[in-house]
């Protein structure tokens, strides 16, 4: 085939492809546009037929002040933001290590171990959920940020993902480590968890993104206001009787969403080749 062929073929299916990504983008995009265009609106305009972005009345600085004063969500922000570093820390500080006994130590039933943690990656958490509140009340820790923290800690994803990423790093760099005296444990944390920063990167964002976002286990855990994470204290702006006030439910949840786009879009080269990166060996 001359290369003029294959230069015929490749344009239309580049062209195929970017309209396939334009439809898919556009798609994911609609909501989020949609929830920006309620925040600025009166509730008059929110409910009629016809849609269009910019209101009419300009309503942005009464629905974002009601949001911000009817409910602490400052508050429930800041929890969130407590929370999601614990939960990053500590799944860090558990993972990297069983990473690395994973792809570079040799021990009887490490393919088991590796098996096991596969098979966790498809059981969704609220399977959990039961056992966990349980041993939270036998512990004595439920209505507290622990009960947010501790069901996260050991995170199969991140260690199949520090595992896959670890296995890149040549094997001659763990023995030229073992032989200037370094332990085990400083060969994680000074030689591996330092190559593997864009990989650790890529899973904070997973991390913070998954539990910024989780309901379901925070309106099981905790009662008390003054610990309630994002998702859960917006929730305030629902009411049976009344019905919900689209105006500042759609306000704060723009200023809820607006911390993780941009940490994305901060992060977002070392994302990608985080994700890249265990793929190339």
């Amino acid at each position: 085939m001359s290369i003029s062929q294959t230069r015929g073929l490749a344009v239309p299916a580049a062209i195929t492809r970017h309209a396939i990504l334009l439809v898919s983008g556009t798609l994911i995009l609609i909501p989020f546009v949609w929830m920006v265009s309620l925040s600025i609106k009166p509730p008059g305009e929110i409910f009629r037929a016809s849609f269009s972005f910019w209101p009419q009345q300009f309503y942005g600085i009464e629905n974002y002040t009601k949001a911000l004063t009817s409910v602490p969500l400052p508050q429930f922000m800041l929890n969130g933001v407590i929370v999601c570093a614990l939960i990053v820390a500590a799944q860090i500080a558990v993972c990297a290590p069983a990473a690395y006994a994973l792809a570079k130590l040799d021990f009887p039933g490490k393919k088991l171990l590796f098996a096991l943690v596969l098979i966790a990656l498809i059981l969704p958490h609220e399977v959990l959920s039961l056992p966990l509140f349980i041993l939270g009340y036998q512990v004595g820790i439920l209505n507290t940020y622990a009960a947010l923290v501790f069901p996260y800690v050991v995170s199969p994803f991140g260690i199949f993902l520090f595992r896959q990423f670890f296995k890149t790093i040549p094997d001659d760099v763990i023995h030229a480590a073992r032989l200037d005296g370094l332990s085990e444990l400083a060969i994680v944390w000074r030689i591996m968890v330092p190559m593997a920063m864009p990989a650790i990167i890529a899973f904070g964002i997973f991390s913070v993104v998954g539990h910024w976002n989780s309901l379901f286990w925070p309106l099981i855990a905790v009662r008390d206001q003054n610990l309630m994470p994002p998702p859960l204290g917006i929730m305030a702006f629902k009411n049976e009787d009344t019905g919900s006030d689209y105006g500042p439910l759609m306000a704060a949840s723009s200023m809820v969403v607006a911390p993780l786009i941009i940490a994305f879009l901060s992060a977002q080269r070392w994302f990608v080749e985080g994700l890249t990166g265990g793929a190339v060996k």
